[in-house]
């Protein structure tokens, strides 16, 4: 999958939030968004999902302009702030229940997906009771389970032990080979340069730097 952003602008609250934003992502690599909280990455990852429309300037999804020919990018998996799951239910269960949503994850892709996080799905633990780590774990799996073509993470690695983050950075590199488009927003660039190919910079809204990492 290929994005592309055109003098993306978007307006909140009388506060420009993102300004004049364009890019092109490209699939088989992964980018970095890095900047300060408040920063803008985010929100950019809201424009390229669909999650917001632009005030001026417009996103693409493979040549279809988001929030007009398409309302979100056709396969997409999304962490992103705030994201919540129901807390009377277990792990597994409600990943099947988002799965109906599109009907694309078969029970073995839930569980693999469970497994590749290092969570087992076969415990009947509510949500209510995980610890924030396994709650991240639990949103990585709902990410890649229906193994999208276009992957956002907003701070993947919050919460997560080092084992565990060395196993998900295996994994977003695994996607990668198979031609899955990755954005990732951190604050922490040690995370962005041990996995990133280029680390876009952003600060006020706006792209300051672009690097490559070799």
């Amino acid at each position: 999958m290929k994005i592309k952003l055109c003098e993306y602008t978007k307006i909140l609250k009388k506060q420009t939030v993102l300004d004049g934003v364009s890019f092109a992502f490209t699939d088989d690599k992964i980018y970095g968004l890095h900047g300060k909280n408040g920063s803008g990455k985010t929100m950019l990852l809201r424009a390229i999902c669909g999650l917001i429309l632009p005030t001026k300037g417009y996103a693409e999804a493979d040549g279809q302009i988001i929030g007009s020919d398409i309302e979100f990018p056709e396969s997409v998996g999304i962490i992103i702030e705030n994201m919540t799951m129901l807390p009377e239910y277990s792990g597994i269960d409600n990943l099947k229940m988002l799965a109906k949503i599109k009907g694309i994850a078969s029970e073995s892709d839930i569980r693999n997906a469970i497994e590749a996080v290092g969570l087992d799905p076969n415990d009947k633990k509510r949500v209510k009771a995980y610890s924030l780590g396994m709650k991240q774990k639990l949103n990585i799996a709902q990410a890649i389970m229906e193994k999208p073509k276009l992957l956002l993470l907003d701070e993947p690695t919050n919460a997560l032990d080092d084992e565990t983050v060395a196993s998900v950075r295996a994994l977003l590199l695994d996607m990668k080979k198979q031609g899955t488009l990755i954005i990732i927003a951190s604050h922490n660039r040690d995370d962005l340069s041990t996995l990133c190919d280029e680390i876009i910079e952003i600060d006020k809204g706006k792209i300051v730097k672009k690097e490559e990492v070799l």
